[in-house]
């Protein structure tokens, strides 16, 4: 059997043909954490895909979990009705095998929310969701964005460089949740805090971060019953679906979860690839591809979460491929690797064939995939935008094969994005709106309140403040529907 690329390697692979029976896991798991798997997960993926659709990994220290890993079987899985997202099937969990406090179960621990829902359940708290989600209006949306990224690139502009992960990709997501949802700026920097903890590598400050941001929401929602406003917190609780205020806390909480750290990692790495692929800065200048392209090609090839869509098998369940055969059992959460499945052999592998190819699973599929797809584009897409304008003759500080990511089983996000340019001052003040500048619309009775979204945008962007033509030229700034 060939060595697996990682450091400790595990035994045989589970689920081959000769194994009948239920696929249990054998020793030395393949780690999805640790320093190893964070620079190079490419190289578990692969070694992973020889062992067949699925393998036992390892998410944290004494965390069992089934990882799928092929395309077909994901999809699978995703649309199966023999799957389910109840938490509270995980038997390690429910037995005390695995500790309350450990550092993944902030993010898998059973929630009453649509995330971990089935059913009628899950129709009922997806309703709700996506109501609220529809009465954002994308071109006030757009607006805020390009708003609040103006604020935090004016606070390092002038300094010729910056850490574009903690000055710019990671604060802006959590700024325009914090506005979205209505919340107090105090309130909406708590949240940010809590979310970032939520995913460290430190179990007590995992455990920590899930405790801020429960009390956070706690807060925001008893606030909102007693004085709603434009917001989604206050969309949420008018549902005819009747939420409690428990309830609204965890939608709020998978929203946050979705809307904060894969934002900001969409936009970083993004950035970092026009900045670092010279086929993205040549085609760029030619007119070829755009921002949404680079988003997309994002998508294929450094999924934001990478590993995630937890699922639980209601019986024991036979995933089949050419590779063979792995028999997932009962009780084992089972993640979906978004990552691996996106850079399956089986799927298209040049970046032209990706261009306008959005059959990527980095939101999911089935009765589960993301709901906020399209204002997750909207906001990333400002947010490089601006920040390109901005900024025409940015580079990064070190090689893009000296930069470092995140450690973790989840997420794919880098720790940081060190960038130089000529230093600019900050941008012309321009007045708010007289009620703040909403990013809803008030109205979501009727669909025809809506407005359409244009489907012609190919007037070429204008040069970048002061005068200064940037090398990002592109005539189509829109690609995402074709």
């Amino acid at each position: 059997m060939t060595t697996p690329p990682h450091p400790h390697p595990p035994g045989p692979p589970p689920g081959c043909p000769a194994h009948p029976g239920p696929s249990t896991p054998p020793t030395g798991l393949p780690p999805l954490h640790g320093p190893g798997f964070a620079a190079d997960p490419d190289a578990t993926y692969a070694w992973l895909r020889t062992a067949g659709p699925a393998h036992f990994v390892e998410l944290a220290p004494g965390v069992e979990a089934v990882l799928v890993t092929g395309y077909d079987a994901a999809l699978e899985v995703l649309r199966s009705p023999y799957f389910s997202k109840d938490a509270r099937r995980w038997t390690a969990l429910a037995q005390g095998r695995i500790r309350a406090d450990n550092e993944v179960v902030p993010m898998m621990g059973w929630r009453p929310s649509l995330w971990f829902a089935d059913g009628e359940a899950h129709l009922r708290l997806r309703a709700s969701v996506d109501l609220a989600l529809s009465r954002i209006n994308p071109h006030r949306l757009r607006a805020h964005v390009q708003h609040t990224a103006t604020e935090l690139i004016d606070g390092f502009a002038s300094e010729g460089s910056t850490d574009l992960v903690a000055r710019y990709a990671d604060p802006l997501p959590a700024m325009v949740l914090a506005r979205l949802l209505g919340c107090p700026s105090p309130l909406g920097a708590r949240m940010a805090t809590a979310c970032r903890q939520m995913i460290d590598a430190e179990p007590a400050v995992a455990q920590e971060g899930g405790q801020n941001l429960a009390a956070c929401l706690a807060e925001l929602v008893a606030a909102k019953r007693s004085a709603p406003g434009a917001d989604i917190t206050s969309w949420l609780l008018e549902h005819p679906s009747g939420l409690s205020d428990t309830e609204t806390v965890h939608q709020l909480v998978v929203l946050i979860g979705a809307g904060s750290v894969p934002q900001s990692s969409w936009i970083s790495t993004a950035t970092m690839m026009l900045l670092a692929d010279d086929r993205f800065a040549v085609d760029l200048t030619g007119g070829t591809l755009t921002v949404a392209d680079a988003l997309n090609e994002v998508l294929w090839r450094h999924s934001p979460l990478a590993n995630f869509s937890f699922l639980y098998a209601t019986q024991p369940y036979p995933l089949r491929d050419p590779r063979g055969r792995f028999l997932i059992p009962t009780g084992v959460p089972v993640l979906i690797s978004h990552a691996a499945a996106n850079t399956d052999p089986t799927r298209p592998a040049h970046p032209e064939q990706r261009v306008a190819n959005h059959s990527h699973l980095a939101f999911g599929a089935g009765r589960h995939a993301c709901p906020a797809r399209g204002i997750s584009g909207v906001i990333a897409e400002t947010a490089i935008e601006l920040l390109l304008d901005r900024l025409p003759d940015m580079q990064l500080s070190v090689p893009g094969s000296a930069l470092s990511w995140r450690p973790g089983p989840f997420h794919r996000a880098l720790a940081a994005l060190p960038v130089h340019f000529t230093p600019a001052p900050a941008a012309p003040a321009h007045p708010p709106t007289a009620d703040g500048g909403p990013t809803w619309k008030p109205n979501p009775a009727s669909p025809s309140s809506t407005p359409p979204v244009p489907t012609d945008r190919r007037k070429p962007r204008t040069s970048a403040p002061g005068g200064r033509r940037r090398r990002w030229s592109f005539p189509v700034a829109f690609r995402r529907g074709r």
